[in-house]
């Protein structure tokens, strides 16, 4: 009579998982530490101050346009000539991607009127007509 040998336990082939929350941990831990937020710094610029300040709901879709007490305009931190803003605020609102739909104004307290018309009206070339004038609360 033939012997039968039963297996008692069956082998499987697979792989480990036991480590892997630590390598999703490390993952996280590395991309963390290693990502950089892009904020614009632009020109220093010392903003007027007003009575009643309104936040802009968000962030997203808003360019940035400083100018400081010498007269130089920056947009989203290059430098830039007056003639060269309405083209620039153009190509901004006919991404599709990310339409422009606020320009934040950051304009130093001392810059001449003139200078501020000026800009005001190569927005205006450019159809971006939704302006947000940057103020400090007044203490």
């Amino acid at each position: 009579m033939p012997m039968e040998f039963n297996r008692k336990s069956k082998v499987t082939t697979g792989i480990p998982t036991a480590s892997l929350p630590d390598i999703v941990f490390l993952l996280l831990i590395f991309f963390m530490v290693t990502t950089v937020f892009k904020e614009f710094t632009g020109l220093q610029v010392k903003l007027p101050t007003a009575k009643q300040i309104e936040k802009l709901p968000g962030k997203r879709d808003v360019a940035y346009l400083w100018a400081d007490a010498a007269g130089r305009i920056s947009i989203d931190d290059k430098l830039v000539q007056i003639s060269e803003i309405a083209d620039i605020m153009y190509k901004k609102r006919a991404d599709r991607l990310h339409p422009l739909k606020v320009v934040s104004m950051k304009i130093d307290a001392k810059v001449k009127m003139g200078l501020v018309t000026d800009i005001q009206q190569e927005l205006r070339k450019a159809d971006a007509l939704n302006v947000n004038y940057s103020a400090k609360p007044a203490s």
